[in-house]
Parts: C-alpha cells; structure tokens; sequence
C-alpha cells in the first residue's frame, strides 16, 4: 500500500512540474544595433526595459584592413566599431546591471571605410579557420553571447557562403563560444540566393533572422509591410523573422507611419516574434523615443 501511495505522489509531482510552464515562457525579444556610425554612443545611453530579453548587436566586426585602402583578410576578424566607448568593460558593466543583457557580434556590413565589405574568401577551409580563431579571440573578450550575419556584398558562390557561414557557426556552438545565432538579409536577388542557400541547409543553427524590412522603399504602407513579412517568413520558412525599423530616415515603415500598428497585427496573429532596431547612433538624437515604444509594446503583450 505504501509503495502505491508514494508512486501517485511522484506521479503528482511529475504533473506539477508541466503546471508550472507556461510561467517559464521567455520574454519578448528586443534587439538594437550599435556602433556602426562611429560616434559617440554608449551602451547606458539607451533604455532597457526590465521584461524583455534585449540585445546588443555590435556593429560590426569585418574581416578586412584598416588601412586606408581596405582588402579583405580571409576570415581574420577585427573590430570596427569605437572600442573605447563600446569596452568589454562596458559590456560587463552592462550586464551586471540588468540580467536581462546579452550581446552579439555582427559580422560583414555594408562598407569598410568608403568601401563595400564583400564577402570574398580564398578557400571554405582557410576562411572557416580563420573566422572561428578571430571570432573566438573577440567572443572571449567582449563575453559575447551571439553571432549576427550581416554580410551585404559577395564575391563568392552562395554554395560557398553556405559552407563558409555554417560550418562556422556549427563549430562556434559546438565550442560552446555563442548561444545564438542570427542573419540579416534583405530583399535583393543576389543577397536572398546567399542567405535562402545558407537557411535551407543550416537553418537549424539559425536562431533569428533580422530581416531588414527597412530595406523596403519609403512609404511603405502597414498592409505592405504585413505582405512583405508573410513573404519573408515563407522565405525563412520555420525561422523567428523579426520586424524591423530604422531610425536613420533610410525607408520601410516607419513608427510614425504606422509600425507600432503592424506590430499588434502581428501579435494578434502570433507572429510577432520580436522587434530589432537599426541603430542605436542614430536614435540617441531622439531620446531613443521609439525604442521605449517598441520596448514597452513587447513587454505587455506578456
């Protein structure tokens, strides 16, 4: 009789644990860019809100010189953006003051100095060495928790990108080095070939995608922006594609055109799997004004 009793206890404990799960749910996801203009922005300039899980996203490491005739360097990564403002020291300084902190480390970019940043490798193996001994030097310092791809220029094969990015990103989580991983592609043939190659056969790496819906025209309207996200997530079918805005004037909808509108949209549907901003340098002049609005909006729809 005794063990009977105790097995339905155990069985009842079993159950409780599954009643208690949806109070584990993660937070809304938020994620900015930051560091890419060269000025002068802090990590404690921008508002984080307390019930969203918020990223950093460095921008960027380029595997390129500094010099001022730039060539790329075959998978050796270094910093671009302002090391002293943006210091490991601020990146721990920050995460010791909200728990809710990570940070990533965006790869590739547009331009290196005046010029494109092309993806341009001498072989898959050598760039994949390479990548992961540099990438890994700045992972450690930094205490890095991401990889973001924003390569935006190819001088190779999408078959080669595929490779290149995979195996990359494979041996950086087997390594334990990143607990996640994103891209950021947007609507161009050549950039989609690379990245749709890269998704249909590393996908299962890929933990986010920053789909760049800034990328779209000016003057996209809220049912525009809601086509071209359902467009985007059959593209990127089964991945957590974000929206998107940028706060430089460069085009997609804006939040005074109706982003936050879209947003709901899509939270009423369940699709809203996030909000990333482009960038952090541009949106100091505004008091961050819509990234408290993106924020808040994602943090009470809990």
């Amino acid at each position: 009789m005794g063990s009977r009793i105790f097995f339905l206890y155990s069985f009842l404990q079993f159950l409780s644990v599954f009643a208690i799960l949806p109070s584990l749910k993660a937070a809304p996801l938020f994620r900015e860019y930051i560091g890419a203009e060269g000025i002068n922005i802090r990590f404690s300039d921008v508002p984080i809100h307390s019930d969203v899980e918020f990223h950093f996203i460095l921008s960027f490491a380029i595997d390129y010189t500094g010099s001022s005739s730039p060539s790329a360097t075959n998978g050796k990564f270094r910093v671009f953006w302002d090391e002293e403002n943006l210091s490991p020291s601020s990146v721990s300084s920050i995460k010791a003051k909200h728990s809710n902190v990570k940070f990533a480390l965006s790869l590739g970019g547009d331009t290196v100095g005046k010029e494109f940043a092309f993806f341009k490798p001498k072989s898959i193996t050598s760039w994949v060495n390479n990548a992961f001994k540099s990438i890994s030097r700045i992972v450690k310092k930094y205490d890095l928790d991401g990889v973001d791809i924003d390569y935006e220029h190819f001088k190779a094969h999408p078959d080669i990108f595929t490779e290149c990015i995979g195996q990359l990103l494979l041996r950086l989580k087997q390594h334990n080095l990143i607990s996640f991983a994103s891209i950021a592609p947007f609507e161009d043939d050549t950039v989609q070939s690379h990245y749709m190659a890269l998704w249909r056969k590393y996908g299962d790496l890929i933990d986010y995608v920053n789909f760049q819906f800034y990328a779209y025209g000016k003057g996209t309207t809220v049912s525009q922006f809601l086509n071209h996200f359902e467009t985007q997530s059959s593209n990127y079918e089964g991945g957590k594609v974000l929206a998107s805005f940028a706060t430089d004037g460069s085009g997609g909808l804006t939040p005074e055109k109706g982003f936050f509108k879209a947003c709901s949209t899509l939270q009423s549907r369940g699709n809203l799997h996030g909000i990333f901003v482009w960038s952090a340098d541009d949106s100091k002049k505004n008091d961050f004004h819509n990234e408290i609005q993106a924020q808040n909006l994602l943090a009470n729809a809990k």
